[in-house]
């Protein structure tokens, strides 16, 4: 359930004022993700078609049909009004979750409970005999919203919010299949429309998603339990729809993959050559993972592209070092790796050079000093190699950022000096452990520094953010969970 729709979306659907939980819903025993925080709820709107039926009475001639066809009007009448019924009153489920996947949710998942009387409302004959008695045609369908027609009812779709998008798809098969399928956030980014979302774990198994427009929490389904890969190292990377996090199973890499179509984990396509630690970033529906190190702990400089329409792999020219516990970043439509290590068993150097990728010339360039360097806090020994988090980077508006976790900084790049320079200070609360647990990262158009205090019993982390087009660092406070209070892997979807 989606509360807090717009206006404008309201406006959209403008034709007898409901509640949105007494939409017809429309997933095969589904429903939208729940929220953890519950807000008031405006009222919501449905088409005009949807409800229809009920305003259809019988004129004085029909009174005088015979017998056979009053039953047959009494049938249909009784039909749609027990069907009216078992949709108005029945919860909704989570997207992708079947009634049978509810019972292993996690007691602190916020669901409501289930009805015994849930009917979905996916079954084809049943939806067709609605449609029919309804006054539905194939072409009606097909227009999503009829008055309009289906090109401009895309366009209205397409400026809503993915908050809202549950609500819409329970509207009726059409915008089910639209929203689904994906179809319509390929539109979204032809047209230009992305709204990024973060997406973190505090606790190994479980992610957060939490939507920074409207402020809202949501719990992903917990991942599949692995124990090896519950003490593996993890990467996180989001690209399209999906959220991708890499681990190790017993004797290889494996790919857990997250799609906010389905609301549901799957194994994911493994990489044509499978590692850890490395460097990555996305563009729209391509992501670039670039180093790390193999099975058997060798650095690697090969690099690699997935396409998550396709959700194939392709393999890039390598890099001119190897390296890992990289950072990975698109900037001017081109792909950089900026940091890590490199070297053999106990001689490890860290690396201060970065590495360019044109994706239309399929080459790269080193550019030194790109790296914002590694500091030590005051009175501490210097960081071993192998210690230390990859670079904390992000790109908003094509300009590079760092955050140095020692000195509590922000960083700005210099293209044109290849230089770094401090502009201000990161948030107060921003703790990390030589830069891990703590993420820095872009959210649109501005930086996001999620983390928590280290003390003890404070067990919460934080979400602030910074907007640079509006001046120096002045960090906003935009949420807080009581949570655990590292922050193992954090990604931002934006579609």
């Amino acid at each position: 359930m989606l509360e807090k729709r717009s206006c404008e979306s309201c406006l959209v659907f403008a034709s007898s004022c409901q509640q949105e939980t007494n939409w017809p819903y429309m997933y095969n025993g589904k429903r939208p993700l729940e929220l953890s925080h519950s807000d008031g709820c405006c009222p919501q709107t449905k088409l005009s078609k949807l409800s229809s039926d009920d305003s259809s009475s019988a004129d004085d001639n029909q009174l005088s049909r015979d017998q056979s066809d009053d039953d047959d009007i009494s049938k249909q009448s009784d039909s749609s009004s027990d069907l009216d019924s078992s949709l108005i009153h029945h919860h909704h489920h989570p997207i992708g979750l079947h009634q049978t996947d509810l019972n292993n949710q996690s007691a602190d998942d916020s669901s409501p409970e289930e009805d015994d009387s849930y009917r979905s409302f996916s079954d084809s004959s049943e939806e067709e005999g609605y449609r029919r008695h309804a006054g539905y045609s194939s072409s009606d369908l097909d227009a999503l919203i009829q008055p309009i027609g289906r090109d401009n009812s895309i366009s209205c779709i397409i400026k809503c919010s993915r908050s809202d998008y549950g609500s819409i798809a329970s509207l009726n098969r059409s915008f089910r299949n639209l929203i689904r399928s994906g179809e319509i956030y390929k539109l979204r980014r032809q047209n230009g429309v992305v709204e990024h979302w973060v997406y973190f774990s505090c606790n190994l198994l479980q992610w957060e998603a939490y939507d920074p427009f409207r402020h809202r929490w949501m719990h992903l389904p917990s991942m599949p339990p692995n124990e090896c890969f519950l003490l593996s190292d993890k990467e996180s990377l989001a690209v399209g729809t999906e959220l991708l996090v890499f681990g190790k199973e017993v004797t290889s890499q494996v790919i857990y993959r997250y799609s906010i179509l389905t609301n549901s984990w799957t194994t994911a396509t493994n990489m044509n050559a499978p590692r850890c630690l490395f460097g990555s970033a996305s563009l729209g529906e391509i992501a670039i993972l670039a180093g790390g190190c193999d099975s058997q702990g060798n650095i690697l400089s090969s690099a690699e592209m997935y396409n998550s329409e396709t959700q194939t792999w392709e393999t890039l020219p390598s890099m001119n070092k190897p390296r890992r516990m990289c950072s990975g970043v698109f900037m001017d439509k081109k792909f950089y790796v900026i940091g890590g290590v490199c070297g053999v068993g106990n001689d490890l150097r860290v690396l201060t050079c970065g590495e360019e990728y044109d994706l239309e010339a399929r080459r790269w360039t080193e550019i030194p000093n790109m790296s914002p360097g590694r500091s030590s806090a005051p009175g501490e020994a210097e960081i071993p190699a192998a210690a230390g988090a990859p670079p904390l980077v992000a790109v908003v508006n094509n300009e590079l950022y760092a955050a140095d976790h020692a000195d509590m900084e922000v960083k700005k790049y210099d293209k044109e000096r290849n230089s770094w320079l401090t502009i201000g200070r990161l948030p107060e609360r921003a703790v990390s452990m030589n830069g891990w647990g703590l993420a820095f990262r872009a959210c649109g158009d501005r930086l996001i520094v999620i983390g928590g205090p280290r003390a003890l019993g404070e067990g919460f982390i934080e979400l602030n953010s910074w907007v640079p087009s509006e001046g120096p660092p002045q960090w906003n406070l935009l949420d807080r969970m009581r949570s655990g209070n590292f922050v193992y892997n954090c990604a931002v979807m934006g579609c």
